[in-house]
């Protein structure tokens, strides 16, 4: 199990929360039938945000999804897409292979982390964590490192053995949840964390390496990022790809790299590989690039890893960047095409109403599995490939579909 470095408050204020919890509820006992009666509880009164008060942090759980309980125990590796527990999009994925995991971000807000360590732990037996890769500085990627100096985050209740991160972040020092990521990945670093930054990896400096055995013939490969040396104009470009490969199979991870950075890793990647047959390469499984935006997924890059199954977290549809309905995630840009290349696509989140914080899973939580030369994918709500949506069918068209 992991070693115990959950945040405690004293047995005081402990005592002290406890009665004053016990006197507010005989007091909601006694006036919930007066309120019952004027309709009060049809009324959302609850928010979205963290609350947070000098000694106690809460946040919102109603409505979060539960996981679906897929048997996974006898794949050779399989590929988790966490949904989050609300209506934000955001990135969490889980990647084991025997008893190594990995674990690519936490997004999408501090409150998430409840759901995301609920899920872990049906997977995670021994509460350690053999590999965490933060793409960027994103709250809706890393928020779930950054939480309130109060508050447990993932690195309070896993041991993580190895922090991969992004190598240059605009976040200014003062921002909040940047001052609680750097506290809380110090304090795993004093915990005994090994920790490097993507360039380091690319480039084998400093004992950091580009590539990692996670055991049963699996990888773990770096992948180049022009910006994890040069400027960007947005934070989305400095995200750390990775790719896992093994036994013929490759499973690719950008973050939200945008345009410029995936048509430099792509044309580095062909360089890097010169024994592959690019005219016949793919990759099994593509985590489809800033949450289906327009920004991603783009011709150059597509052309060279061409994808046979894409997975988008994202809460579909909502309104949450833009009102512009062609341009909420999954976008029509993203969807012209990807549907070149596959028509496997899944979602892990749908937006019914956003204002009225309405939310439910549209594949759910997506599992792709690998059990010797099959891959099955396996989604805890449903296995609707999105093209057979009404959602779909409702907001998107596609002409350039794959039979």
């Amino acid at each position: 199990m992991a070693k115990n470095k959950t945040k405690k408050t004293s047995a005081g204020l402990t005592f002290i929360i406890s009665i004053v919890a016990i006197i507010i509820g005989l007091i909601l006992g006694l006036i919930a039938p007066l309120y019952i009666a004027q309709d009060y509880f049809t009324k959302d009164i609850t928010t979205d945000e963290l609350k947070e008060t000098s000694d106690l942090f809460y946040s919102k759980t109603e409505g979060q999804i539960d996981y679906a309980d897929i048997n996974t125990s006898d794949a050779d590796i399989a590929v988790h897409f966490i949904e989050l527990g609300n209506k934000y999009t955001g990135d969490c994925t889980l990647i084991k292979v025997g008893d190594v995991e990995i674990l690519i971000d936490c997004g999408s807000r501090a409150d998430s982390v409840m759901t995301v360590s609920g899920y872990l732990n049906n997977y995670v037996s021994d509460g350690k964590l053999e590999y965490v890769i933060i793409t960027h500085a994103h709250q809706d990627h890393y928020a779930g490192f950054a939480t309130p100096e109060k508050m447990n985050s993932i690195f309070d209740l896993y041991d993580c053995e190895k922090i991969i991160t992004f190598a240059r972040t605009n976040q200014k020092t003062t921002n909040t949840t940047y001052k609680n990521y750097i506290r809380e990945l110090n304090d795993e670093i004093s915990n005994g964390a090994s920790h490097f930054t993507a360039d380091k990896c690319y480039d084998n400096l400093n004992g950091a390496q580009r590539i990692y055995d996670l055991g049963a013939g699996y990888s773990l490969e770096i992948l180049y990022n022009k910006f994890y040396w040069d400027d960007a104009a947005t934070e989305n470009d400095y995200s750390v790809c990775c790719m896992v490969s093994g036994n013929g199979k490759n499973f690719l991870f950008t973050g939200d790299l945008e345009k410029t950075g995936e048509e430099a890793l792509a044309a580095r990647y062909q360089t890097d590989h010169p024994s592959y047959d690019f005219s016949t390469f793919s990759v099994d499984l593509y985590k489809a690039g800033h949450h289906g935006s327009k920004t991603s997924s783009n011709e150059a890059f597509l052309n060279v890893f061409k994808p046979k199954i894409c997975c988008v977290c994202c809460c579909a549809g909502s309104p949450e960047y833009t009102k512009k309905a062609e341009n909420q995630f999954p976008t029509q840009d993203f969807i012209d095409r990807i549907s070149v290349y596959t028509d496997k696509v899944y979602v892990t989140t749908l937006c019914i109403d956003y204002a009225a914080n309405q939310f439910e899973s549209f594949n759910g939580n997506i599992i792709v599995l690998v059990k010797g030369s099959d891959i099955d994918v396996k989604c805890s709500a449903n296995n609707t490939l999105l093209k057979d949506t009404a959602w779909f069918k409702e907001n998107r068209v596609c002409e350039n579909r794959v039979s």
